[in-house]
């Protein structure tokens, strides 16, 4: 009897708790970006990047967390920095920057990973070493990983190696982890360095990994198994993404000015080609999908962000984020801002050695944009 009355008593409370969230997300109007005005660029940060140590210093990428509270950038100089958002400094609904504020410190880190070292967890809000995640070779030495993702549910690390992928429990640091070779006995499968890693979004227990081979592929989460092979891509694949709704991939690669369009449903054909100017440079080059899932944003080496619609292929519009190659874009995960950051790398030659190879305030440096926007209220009306 006993039993029966706390369970009744969980049932009703986690029934209240959803009607408070419902009745939450109901109060709140997402906010629809119009990509048809240029953004303004609110807040510019260059001088963090400039090093005494190491003049070619160069950002790598940008990425929003997951409450939207903070953006994460990546360089040369092997250091990640971690920029809080100021809470109403855009003069956007205060709700909607409460709303992602109330992040839980222990679930609050990302993961990394760099040459000649193994996985990395580190807490967002102390820069402390959490744990590490080691893979060894034939010869017992640590061999880095070229990709990782989180599985959706934040209780695994899947890491890309030559040829293989290693999933690690986020509970059990060490080097305790499961092998999944991605080449078969035959030959067949997906063969080269695993570069990108992406979760289906949509609950179906499906990722997809991008190889250097020019080949995307789509596994089932819980066994790995291999269920598509995708071929199309000129260059080693970089980046890979879901749609929103899980229908759609995404896939971007080296040396190649094509973002390609897939339907997982199909797999046969390319729906659609996005160009962006990357046909020339081996640098990753990373592209977002806003929060409504109805539009892509991507950089290039011409410094200009294209904003594609994803329903008809269509270019939208453009604007300029900085005077080198656009490396990172990403949507804030509610509000209507995007982050990108920029730079490459600069080789100083014998006819040149004289010159200056400092960047200017537009060179090597993350911005973020805000973008005018509609209610859904006035979207209704």
């Amino acid at each position: 009897m006993g039993e029966a009355a706390t369970e009744a008593k969980a049932e009703a409370a986690q029934q209240q708790h959803d009607s408070a969230e419902e009745i939450a997300q109901v109060e709140y109007s997402w906010p629809a970006i119009r990509f048809d005005i240029p953004p303004v660029r609110t807040y510019h940060f260059c001088h963090q990047f400039r090093t005494s140590a190491n003049s070619n210093n160069f950002l790598k990428g940008i990425k929003w967390s997951p409450d939207g509270s903070c953006f994460l950038t990546s360089s040369e100089d092997n250091t990640f920095r971690v920029f809080q958002l100021p809470e109403n400094g855009n003069g956007y609904p205060g709700n909607a920057c409460s709303f992602a504020a109330d992040a839980d410190p222990v679930t609050c880190v990302f993961a990394s990973t760099t040459r000649d070292h193994p996985i990395h967890l580190w807490d967002a809000t102390s820069g402390e070493l959490r744990c590490t995640y080691r893979a060894y070779d034939a010869v017992d030495e640590i061999t880095a990983a070229f990709s990782i993702g989180f599985n959706p549910a934040g209780t695994k690390i899947f890491a890309g190696y030559n040829k293989a992928v290693k999933i690690f429990d986020i509970h059990r640091p060490g080097r305790n982890f499961e092998n999944h070779s991605t080449v078969q006995g035959n030959k067949e499968g997906q063969p080269g360095v695993i570069s990108a890693i992406a979760f289906c979004p949509s609950h179906t227990k499906m990722l997809a990994t991008g190889s250097y081979s020019q080949t995307t592929a789509i596994y089932s989460e819980d066994n790995m198994e291999l269920l598509y092979i995708l071929h199309g891509q000129d260059g080693g694949v970089t980046h890979v993404q879901f749609s929103k709704d899980g229908n759609y991939l995404y896939t971007g690669g080296r040396k190649d000015p094509y973002i390609l369009c897939w339907d997982i449903r199909k797999t046969v054909d390319i729906v659609y080609k996005l160009y962006r100017s990357s046909e020339n440079t081996n640098q990753r080059i990373l592209f977002d999908i806003e929060p409504f899932g109805q539009h892509i944003g991507t950089g290039g080496q011409d410094g200009l962000v294209h904003i594609y619609n994803l329903k008809t292929g269509h270019w939208t519009s453009s604007f300029q984020a900085a005077l080198d190659t656009v490396n990172g874009f990403s949507f804030h995960p509610f509000m209507p801002m995007a982050a990108s950051s920029s730079g490459h790398r600069r080789f100083e030659t014998l006819d040149d050695s004289s010159e200056d190879l400092s960047s200017s305030g537009d060179e090597n440096c993350a911005s973020i944009w805000s973008f005018s926007y509609v209610s859904m209220a006035d979207n209704a009306a």
